[in-house]
């Protein structure tokens, strides 16, 4: 496809007409950066300076008036601008690709997919917001009545570094086509992520304000909530951050959707086309090198089929291409940060430390940057980080259960309800755990993913609201019931038509 002729420059200009430069800061008084480091060196790319107050609140005040008159905007043209962004993305997904696997290590060819979904997802929002949003009629005794839907104003989106253009488009492209505004607070680790992210919005003609990249810690992150600009809020993050978010905005009286952490069941059972399942379960455990919310993460296997997936997936964990992410040949990159990596290596030490086994891997790698070996730990004690904790990287956890009921309680012994997927061939047991899985989200004899036509999020600690779907789309707007008595003269067509 023929790339945008902008796309070089755009890339590399420290600012758009979405994000004023900031003056100077006065001598003596430097103010702490974000740094953009590559995982798979260790070596810092970029760093930008954080905004200070006043710059935040200029951004707050742009982003309010732009709302008012963009609320108005028809839904054809909220259509337009969004496939325009969608069309700028296709252009230059190699080289925000590229910018991706650099800034947080993910390999090449999955940045690449990464940001084309994010197109996919834009067209999707402009095809169907309108009909999606549309009054809807509802049958009365007298008169008429029909539920509105209609946008609350700018929302603030608290997002990760893991997919970091993904999770920032699969929330902005309902959001903004619903009549909201957004503003982003990124991970601090993707920094150029978030600026590039910002142009593409600016360059696809949203107006200014529409979508804003706020450059600060995370530090900044409760008072922006508690302005009264701030109409709600969207977080994918860790339960921490979730906790703190929400307290927040509890205390604001204003609405949160949160997606948190995982610790997705992958099932196995004994009528299971195994080859399938084998081959699925590496997928699931070392998509994005196991940084995923619904990456597969414990592996219950039932049965008389136990030893033999056991033999087979462990051997195809340790079979990976663990490697520079630039490398077409790479299977895993290096994990995201060094906080990441000790994290992890601490997981694992505490989980052997408390009885488990190492089947293959367990430890970090010698090399430059940030890796991890593909993983694979059984004989899991009850209370261990993988039966407890979310484990963030390429290490699988591996259990065995009796049967399919004990498999379903194993699969349901944990805190968390993102994402399930169960194999199997038996219609009573597909049944039985579409029914019974504690989780937001189940797949059977597939790999959990994110869909624009599916909702998406979870129950227990995994959250709250969904993104995605008809859902996601109706999250951040006023469900508003109207009721009109006979006679009365018929109300206007809607603005935004």
């Amino acid at each position: 496809m023929t790339r945008h002729p902008q796309s070089k420059r755009r890339l590399e200009r420290p600012a758009s007409p979405a994000t004023p430069r900031r003056p100077p800061a006065r001598a003596g008084r430097r103010r702490p950066a974000l740094a953009s480091v590559n995982p798979a060196t260790g070596e810092t790319v970029k760093t930008y300076d954080v905004l200070g107050a006043a710059e935040v609140d200029a951004r707050l005040e742009r982003a309010a008036a732009t709302f008012h008159a963009y609320r108005a905007t028809p839904f054809a043209e909220r259509a337009r601008l969004m496939k325009r962004a969608a069309d700028i993305l296709d252009e230059e997904r190699a080289a925000f690709g590229r910018l991706v696997t650099t800034e947080m290590g993910k390999p090449l060819t999955a940045a690449v997919e990464e940001v084309t979904k994010c197109a996919r997802t834009c067209r999707h929002y402009a095809e169907h917001a309108a009909a999606l949003l549309a009054d809807e009629p509802v049958s009365v005794e007298s008169g008429r009545a029909f539920v509105r839907y209609q946008p609350l104003g700018p929302i603030l989106a608290v997002m990760p570094w893991n997919f970091p253009f993904w999770q920032v488009f699969r929330f902005a492209a309902p959001a903004l086509m619903a009549g909201n505004v957004a503003l982003l607070k990124h991970a601090s680790n993707v920094p150029q992520c978030a600026v590039a992210i910002e142009h593409v919005f600016a360059s696809a003609g949203f107006p200014q304000g529409a979508f804003t990249t706020l450059l600060v810690g995370a530090a900044e992150i409760g008072r922006i909530v508690a302005d009264p600009r701030i109409a709600a809020v969207s977080l994918t993050g860790g339960e921490g951050a979730g906790v703190a978010v929400a307290s927040a905005a509890g205390a604001a009286l204003k609405k949160t959707v949160l997606e948190l952490g995982g610790s997705d069941p992958f099932v196995v059972l004994p009528s299971a086309d195994l080859d399938a399942a084998v081959t699925a379960a590496v997928a699931a455990r070392t998509v994005n090198s196991g940084q995923s919310c619904i990456a597969a993460k414990r592996f219950v296997v039932a049965g008389e089929v136990a030893d033999e997936f056991e033999a087979r997936f462990v051997a195809a964990m340790s079979r990976l291409t663990v490697g520079d992410p630039l490398d077409p040949s790479t299977e895993v990159g290096p994990l995201a940060t060094l906080e990441v990596l000790e994290r992890l290596e601490d997981q694992v030490r505490r989980t052997v430390e408390a009885g488990a086994r190492v089947l293959t891997g367990g430890r970090r790698l010698d090399r430059p940057g940030w890796y991890f070996a593909p993983t694979v730990l059984a004989d899991i004690p009850e209370g261990a980080p993988p039966r407890r904790e979310e484990i963030f990287g390429p290490v699988a956890a591996l259990f065995r259960a009796r049967d399919a009921a004990d498999a379903l309680r194993i699969a349901n012994d944990t805190a968390f309800g993102l994402g399930a997927s169960v194999w199997t061939r038996d219609p009573a047991e597909i049944e039985r755990f579409v029914d019974g899985l504690e989780s937001g989200i189940v797949f059977v004899n597939g790999v959990v993913a994110s869909d624009p036509r599916l909702p998406f999020g979870g129950v227990k600690r995994s959250g709250h609201g969904r993104e995605l779907g008809v859902a996601g789309l109706r999250e951040f707007v006023n469900v508003k019931a109207v009721r009109i008595a006979a006679g009365a003269p018929e109300p206007a067509a809607p603005i935004a038509e």
